[in-house]
């Protein structure tokens, strides 16, 4: 694909469709799994209301019993194993290659192999087979180069914004150095500049610092960010750092970004471990962005107001996420957009 025209497009750009792994007996969700089927369940029906839903799961037919009043008709249900349910992680990532959709499929080894994750490499391949997507879309083996699809956000314009601590990270691509990590990823996702974050971090996350947990393209001038106010909270001073970095972003026409600060989530701890909320853990999705709220009345609400100073054209629809953190993650963590013209 050298010299091709390659697009990553940006989260905002026309969906066809968004995938949802299900939670099941087998998955690290077993003693909490029917709160957690809840969330989901209420992600599925946002989702389902504006675009395509593709549903991965052990059992269609008990994931059917759950699904209330979701719209049906923009569901598609494939039974295939899993490990866990992050598909943010082990889902695609779509590009375009001469404006020929490609769904590339890299390795996902658990967050530099904390986790079992042989079922979830698989995932991508057997959507593929088994004709889940459009006829002309093409797959890509990128096996060779372990990525999630948290770890990176693009403007669709040629611009990727990533951490270092994850990209680097020695039980991911040890055999690469940053220079090369980067040479790689402009090729593939047809990129002209990284934008790296050298800062910052949540207690709790097990992903070694994925950008979707901390800074986000809401546009190709926006950034929304976790900022924290509290000097006393263990994350001040990293996020301080990460704040000062962002400020020193220039868009591609050399001027600041425009900012938006998403508060910092209220402390929320189970066995004695903070778990890692986040409002910048949220999905776009056409016509509306679905923002992870955590029951706290004030920061939530504050979180929302942010959110539609950044989306001002779009519906912002808060979903209870508390399950979610629960097993480290979030709502853009259990999810995975396909871009219009892939479902």
């Amino acid at each position: 694909m050298e010299n091709a025209s390659i697009v990553f497009p940006a989260e905002w750009s026309e969906q066809s469709g968004v995938q949802l792994t299900w939670p099941h007996e087998g998955t690290d969700w077993n003693y909490m799994l029917e709160r957690v089927q809840k969330c989901y369940v209420n992600v599925a029906r946002e989702i389902a209301k504006r675009e395509k839903l593709l549903i991965v799961c052990q059992d269609e037919n008990k994931v059917r019993e759950q699904l209330d009043d979701v719209n049906m008709a923009n569901v598609i249900f494939r039974e295939v194993p899993s490990n866990d349910t992050w598909a943010r992680d082990h889902g695609a990532i779509t590009v375009f290659v001469e404006g020929v959709p490609y769904l590339y499929d890299f390795t996902f080894n658990g967050w530099g192999m904390k986790f079992a994750s042989n079922h979830d490499n698989q995932i991508t391949r057997e959507l593929y087979v088994t004709e889940t997507f459009r006829e002309d879309v093409a797959y890509m083996n990128l096996l060779h180069f372990v990525l999630e699809g948290g770890s990176v956000e693009s403007d669709g314009k040629g611009t990727i914004m990533t951490t270092s601590e994850c990209l680097l990270s020695p039980n991911r691509n040890d055999h690469f150095e940053k220079e090369e990590v980067e040479a790689f990823l402009m090729s593939v996702f047809g990129a002209e500049r990284m934008l790296w974050i050298n800062s910052g971090y949540l207690a709790g996350d097990d992903t070694d610092s994925h950008v979707d947990t901390l800074a986000r393209f809401c546009d190709e001038k926006t950034i929304a960010y976790v900022k924290c106010d509290d000097e006393n909270d263990e994350h001040y001073d990293a996020l301080k750092a990460m704040e000062e970095e962002i400020k020193a972003f220039r868009t591609t026409d050399g001027v600041p970004y425009r900012l938006v600060p998403l508060p910092m989530a209220d402390y929320v701890e189970e066995d004695g471990e903070r778990l890692p909320a986040t409002y910048a853990n949220f999905l776009i999705v056409n016509g509306a962005v679905l923002v992870p709220t955590y029951n706290s009345e004030k920061k939530d609400a504050k979180a929302l107001a942010q959110m539609k100073i950044a989306f001002p054209d779009r519906e912002i629809v808060g979903i209870d996420c508390s399950a979610l953190i629960c097993q480290h993650g979030s709502l853009h963590c259990i999810t995975m957009q396909y871009p219009e013209g892939v479902l």
